[in-house]
């Protein structure tokens, strides 16, 4: 028996992933329909051109990271899609704030899931570690092939057990092991959240003022690192209105710290003049209403009290254009996202605004995705047949010991038999 595999993005690049399987009866199944990282925001007419929408599919997202989402809005309308229930919470936040949404339904499964009939294939999906909250591998069935993709993972967050437990008891008889390879001859920081935990505790202890950090309110393994590092040096976490929704939107059943709980009273929200706004033109002026009545803090109670601080850009601006919660030599600034989202030489982001106020300056992150010795243990463990890079610029020279791989071009049908190819 076989199945017909196609990579339609994702050979020779990261993000915009698109992948295609399809059965000998026709029927298909997408793994994401991702958006590319260097697509303008108003760009579109996105989707892979060898991606027929002439004939059914079912679409999979593997998370919710829109380099793996972003072209829903481009798929035929009479595809059904699936991916995790709290994935899908969050990709309709993410394009309300850009004034979107998605109008139709989307079927979803929770962490514990087991195995799921999407559009004639078995679909067991796996929780894995990642930078995304809910993202998932994904074990793929159909005609005695077996299929994994890793979709993005890593071993160094809050949940590497999970990536650990699948090391130690990999699923067996894998015929193609589609795999992610970010930070193949990369030198992102691969270090875990409790050792970025310890870095911003001594940063808390060290700095006389406020932290403030700019991190990205869907990494909530960050968000969880800084609450932990308010609590334990007694300052307040302070996030803006989107990170404060994010949190509400999927924090029932996980533990996670949440706005306006008692059980987390380090937790503030601030609610800035231009997040006021958005929230205005979404239509929810009521929810900006909850947050103010229940959890608000205001930028002079802020400004009184050393803090940790959420500081994206358009925050450090409105800080600064109000003169309410500016910066100062007592303060530091934390770039905690990927270095190549910092451009210095912008005048108006919080790193150059930093430097004009002689606050200190600090880059205090990890990366979302596996390292490649982490990798090279994850293939070996799983042991396919044959490995299909995906996701990733190196893979033709990746210094790393791996399956038997085999390179596609984007585009390309290939097919899987039983014994591998």
């Amino acid at each position: 028996m076989t199945l017909h595999l196609t990579v339609h993005r994702g050979t020779e690049q990261i993000g915009g992933s698109c992948i295609e399987l399809e059965a000998a009866d026709g029927a298909r199944l997408i793994l994401d329909a991702g958006r590319p990282l260097d697509a303008p925001r108003e760009a579109g007419g996105l989707l892979p051109a060898t991606l027929d929408i002439s004939r059914p599919a079912h679409v999979v997202f593997s998370h919710p990271h829109m380099d793996h989402w972003g072209l829903v809005s481009e798929l035929p309308a009479s595809w059904p899609l699936s991916t995790g229930e709290k994935s899908a919470a969050l990709m309709r936040l993410t394009l309300g704030v850009f004034g979107e949404s998605i109008e139709r339904p989307i079927s979803t499964w929770h962490s514990r899931q087991g195995a799921l009939d999407i559009g004639g294939f078995r679909v067991t999906p796996f929780l894995t570690d990642h930078s995304a909250l809910d993202a998932y591998m994904l074990l793929i069935e159909r005609d005695e092939v077996r299929v994994l993709y890793t979709g993005d993972f890593r071993t160094h967050g809050r949940k590497a057990a999970l990536v650990e437990g699948m090391i130690a008891r990999p699923p067996r008889d894998i015929d193609v092991l589609l795999m992610e390879g970010t930070n193949l001859c990369s030198d992102k920081p691969v270090v875990t959240e409790s050792d970025l935990e310890a870095r911003f505790l001594e940063l808390a202890q060290a700095v006389p003022g406020h932290l403030f950090v700019d991190w990205s309110a869907q990494n909530f393994d960050r968000t969880v690192t800084l609450f932990r590092t308010a609590r334990r040096s007694g300052r307040d976490l302070v996030l803006d209105l989107y990170a404060a929704d994010a949190l509400l939107q999927i924090a029932e059943g996980t533990g996670l710290p949440c706005p306006g709980d008692p059980r987390f009273p380090e937790l503030k929200v601030i609610i800035t003049p231009k997040m006021k706004w958005l929230y205005q033109r979404m239509g929810r002026a009521g929810f900006v209403e909850v947050i103010r009545r229940g959890c608000a803090t205001s930028r002079q109670r802020v400004a009184a009290r050393p803090a940790i601080v959420m500081a994206r850009k358009s925050l450090v601006m409105d800080y600064e254009d109000r003169a309410s919660l500016p910066m100062t030599g007592a303060d530091c600034f934390v770039h905690s996202s990927w270095r190549g989202y910092l451009d210095a030489s912008d005048a108006a982001s919080g790193w150059a605004v930093a430097a004009r106020a002689g606050a200190r300056r600090e880059l205090v992150h990890t990366s979302g995705h596996a390292s490649a010795a982490d990798l090279s243990r994850f293939a070996r463990a799983i042991d396919p047949r044959v490995l299909v890079p995906v996701h990733g610029v190196e893979w033709d020279a990746p210094g790393i010991a791996l399956p038997p791989v085999q390179r596609l071009r984007d585009g390309e049908r290939w097919t899987i038999g039983r014994h591998g190819g």
